[in-house]
């Protein structure tokens, strides 16, 4: 049992006999006197639908034992992404629904880790930062420093996120898996 002021985004854990991963967390402290509140944002790992629920603090809630497996994703088709674990090939496949956003962040061939409960595949775990290159974005012109930090992207997956204006088409930048924002050139 984990104290619930202890959760963080991407925590995994168990409420009654469900499997939920935390997709946001805040702590509200209450005025004078009052105890804090901990507001999350609980996606059912199964299911896929996502729930607000507001715990006191100083509950307990149970923690889930997850293991993790290096793997590779190899393709997406119209509604599974294939992956393949590095040490013994084995190949599991998740609903593209499962995955989410982080299909946004992933190029076919790139190593990631798949986590299991109970010998099932139950989520990816992305790395902190990714490459991706830009397939679509406006020429940038010398001085244009007037109109603010950046100018928008279209990268190789789909994903659109802004860039600085010296970035170019074709280039390859990294990109922040966590927030989706640019971090520099590759």
């Amino acid at each position: 049992m984990i104290d619930v002021s202890s959760l963080r985004k991407g925590a995994h854990i168990m409420l009654g006999d469900k499997i939920y991963k935390v997709v946001d967390f805040s702590m509200h402290k209450m005025g004078r006197g009052h105890s804090a509140v901990v507001r999350t944002r609980l996606k059912d790992i199964l299911t896929g639908l996502v729930q607000d629920k507001t715990f006191k603090s100083g509950e307990k809630v149970e923690d889930v034992s997850l293991a993790l497996k290096s793997a590779q994703y190899l393709y997406k088709d119209d509604d599974f992404a294939h992956f393949m674990t590095t040490d013994d090939y084995e190949q599991y496949s998740l609903s593209i629904s499962e995955i989410g956003d982080g299909l946004k962040f992933m190029t076919e061939n790139m190593d990631l880790n798949l986590v299991f409960h109970d010998d099932k595949v139950i989520d990816i775990l992305l790395p902190a930062s990714v490459i991706l290159r830009i397939v679509e974005t406006d020429p940038g012109f010398k001085g244009d420093t007037v109109s603010g930090g950046g100018k928008p992207a279209v990268l190789e997956t789909g994903l659109k996120i802004t860039v600085p204006f010296f970035v170019e088409r074709e280039e390859k930048v990294k990109v922040d898996t966590r927030t989706g924002e640019y971090l520099e050139r590759a």
